[in-house]
């Protein structure tokens, strides 16, 4: 008997918490939604924060509640973004793919060093010293304080000290963004080929005198725009990409080089005759004159004046032009 009691008692006490737990669960359960179990079963799983919020879980449970839009997931891309508006019951918006971009060339045979640095290696460090190593206040200290916070391997140091992006690998979640003490990485759409490589406010000489590479803001690629996408601000142009076509004339008539562009990219219009009614309108809508032709007559593209706007694309009613 006295070895069964305590075996009783702790049985009993045993089935009391049970049913104490049990109770505790029901009365205390967080109910989860089942979109938002949903939705994070299509999330990558990155975690990264480029949503907006601290994690996948976070970002799920916002979207099944209204506080956050279907196609905020950077990683995800518009194939998530489909999934997530088909639990939802709504219609997804498309988006510009974005990417990150660097805007300093100030490499190692470009721009000045006021000293020489010897302590921790990290922008943010760095940047306590006298803002840095370089003469140039604004240009990138190339620590790699942006490729640690990067968790998608796209953004390295290159052989001139420079951050790069492999925009392949890029999903734009914008951490290297505020990783960078000195703000030069920025978030600009995939699509547009050309940015602003330089973020020195200073004026012409002082900013010649620290880097020849950098922004002058001598204004010829204002003046020169067709499409009145770039303006002269605190001495840096600033580009309008809901108007830029990257046509990259502001890089051709940059002094500096300070405008960046790949030019290899620029595509050329290409008009089919067999489509071609010689309305003219395109014609009458590039910018560069780089069409001929009159009234009902099949019209053709000047290579040597086409810089790739894609202008008459769009305004083509027979749809007849294409960029090649």
């Amino acid at each position: 008997m006295e070895i069964l009691m305590p075996a009783l008692v702790l049985g009993a006490l045993g089935l009391l918490f049970g049913a104490g737990l049990a109770v505790a669960s029901k009365k205390f359960a967080v109910e989860v939604n089942p979109a938002a179990e949903q939705i994070r079963e299509s999330l990558p799983g990155a975690n990264c924060g480029g949503c907006g919020f601290a994690g996948c879980d976070a970002y799920a449970a916002a979207v099944a509640e209204g506080r956050a839009p279907v196609n905020g997931c950077p990683v995800g891309g518009s194939k998530v973004a489909q999934i997530i508006s088909q639990v939802m019951g709504v219609e997804v918006e498309e988006t510009e793919r974005m990417v990150a971009r660097v805007a300093c060339q100030g490499t190692f045979d470009k721009a000045k060093k006021k000293y020489l640095y010897e302590g921790l290696a990290e922008c943010n460090a760095a940047a306590l010293v006298s803002g840095g190593d370089k003469a140039c206040k604004y240009g990138c200290l190339g620590l790699g304080s942006c490729v640690k916070a990067c968790p998608f391997d796209a953004i390295h140091i290159g052989e001139g000290g420079i951050a790069q992006v492999d925009e392949e690998k890029c999903v734009a979640c914008g951490n290297c963004v505020a990783a960078c003490p000195k703000d030069i990485i920025q978030l600009i759409p995939a699509s547009k080929l050309t940015m602003v490589a330089c973020r020195a406010i200073e004026k012409g000489r002082a900013v010649r005198e620290n880097c020849v590479i950098g922004c002058i803001a001598c204004g010829k690629c204002e003046k020169n725009c067709k499409f009145d996408a770039i303006h002269i601000e605190n001495n840096l142009p600033v580009i309008d990409y809901a108007k830029c076509t990257s046509c990259m004339v502001c890089r051709e008539v940059c002094p500096t080089h300070a405008i960046s562009a790949n030019l290899e990219k620029r595509r050329q219009a290409r008009i089919d005759a067999d489509k071609c009614i010689g309305c003219t309108i395109c014609k009458r809508n590039c910018a560069f004159g780089a069409i001929e032709g009159e009234v009902k007559q099949k019209h053709v593209v000047i290579p040597s004046e086409c810089k790739g706007c894609g202008v008459c694309v769009s305004k083509c009613p027979k749809k007849a032009i294409e960029l090649v």
